[in-house]
């Protein structure tokens, strides 16, 4: 992957960046009870790829786009993408709040960046569609979206089944960038990776996907859908307060049926406060990894895994969820949690001080933080942290 980057586009997002790094600051071990917990892990910093594409740059208010709050800004910002040579470039929205309509969709063409500015929000005009896409990236290749905010219509949605209605939806794309970036009260999901179904072939699926500095919250499914995925790497970003329909999960790792999401990292993200868990990975996700997170408050467990292959948790802060920390559930085959500090898990149960403790291995003792349940292969419980 690429590491350059604008330096104009990154001061641009400074103040997302530094508000996000500021909860991974590096701090002094602590001794507890006798025991002596770690420091958080020190961060490096972490720089989102680049994509490939042209230099031609397109302002959407020189297409007619408004930004007034009240104009449907859709057919505007099309044209502009639209408008780029075969080269690609750059369409830039500047400051103002646009009116989209997210059954149409604002559809990225290969070799872009929708580069919002910081002051620009994308605005979702209610719909009574069961799917619907603010941004819509459908088999493209190198593109990246960037700055500002884009807000769903989960309190104006003009009916009540569904939970497709997402800020942002990959579908069967390659060398994706979405950073420095706002997504909050979608009907579904802020931000969903899938595949792209093909007649009578087997579905592309979506690759090389990195997320980056983004707060995708309040959103009524989810915050981050992991579907039929590869290669997809997610850092220095929260994703939080999810609720209103199953699953409800901060970060779900669930590709459909049959299909994988494969070789997946999270790392230095802060996931709290979804209505049942901080994240999910199910049945078909495979090299999974869990890194120098914070997951906390959750309504039910922090991490639950069921029937997922190869997945590592480590260095981990779990706290404060409502039911058990991490739950490795029927079909979890090659675990490794190591290294992780938990404290103050199983709420429900209610707060229970313990003497702080380093242990290596299994023990009822820990269960409010580490559970086990069903047909599991391959269960490595290394040294964690425990008060």
């Amino acid at each position: 992957m690429k590491t350059l980057v604008n330096r104009n586009e990154l001061e641009l997002a400074a103040p997302r960046r530094i508000f996000l790094r500021n909860s991974f600051l590096v701090a002094a071990p602590v001794m507890l009870g006798g025991a002596l917990f770690p420091a958080r892990e020190a961060m490096a910093a972490y720089v989102p790829p680049t994509r490939t594409r042209g230099s031609t740059r397109l302002n959407v208010r020189n297409y007619g786009a408004v930004g007034n709050g009240s104009t449907n800004d859709t057919a505007a910002i099309q044209r502009a993408i639209n408008a780029l040579p075969s080269t690609g470039g750059t369409v830039y929205i500047p400051a103002g709040t646009y009116m989209i309509d997210a059954v149409k969709s604002i559809r990225l063409r290969s070799k872009m960046h929708l580069q919002l500015d910081p002051g620009a929000k994308l605005v979702a005009i209610p719909n009574a569609a069961l799917k619907a896409y603010v941004v819509l990236a459908d088999k493209v290749t190198d593109i990246e979206i960037s700055g500002g905010q884009i807000i769903g219509e989960r309190y104006r949605h003009q009916r009540t089944d569904g939970e497709w209605g997402h800020a942002i939806f990959i579908r069967g794309s390659k060398r994706v960038t979405i950073r420095d970036i706002r997504v909050a009260d979608c009907f579904g999901d802020g931000i969903s990776l899938g595949a792209a179904p093909v007649w009578q072939s087997a579905p592309i699926y979506s690759e090389d996907v990195a997320i980056a500095n983004v707060v995708s919250t309040n959103n009524r499914r989810q915050a981050l859908t992991i579907g039929r995925a590869k290669y997809v790497e997610v850092r220095d970003s929260e994703f939080s307060n999810s609720n209103g329909v199953k699953p409800q999960t901060g970060i779900d790792i669930e590709p459909d049926e049959g299909g994988v999401a494969y070789k997946i990292n999270i790392q230095d993200c802060v996931i709290k406060g979804n209505k049942t868990y901080g994240m999910l990975a199910y049945k078909g996700a495979q090299s999974v990894t869990v890194r120098n997170c914070t997951i906390e408050r959750n309504g039910s467990c922090g991490l639950v895994t069921v029937g997922a292959r190869s997945v590592t948790i480590s260095a981990n802060t779990v706290r404060d969820n409502s039911a058990t920390g991490i739950f490795i559930q029927d079909g979890t085959n090659g675990c490794t949690i190591s290294g992780n500090t938990f404290y103050d898990n199983y709420l429900r149960l209610g707060d229970q001080d313990r003497t702080a403790f380093t242990l290596t291995g299994y023990s009822s003792r820990i269960e409010r933080d580490i559970l086990r349940r069903g047909t599991i292969t391959g269960l490595t419980i290394g040294t964690n942290y425990y008060r």
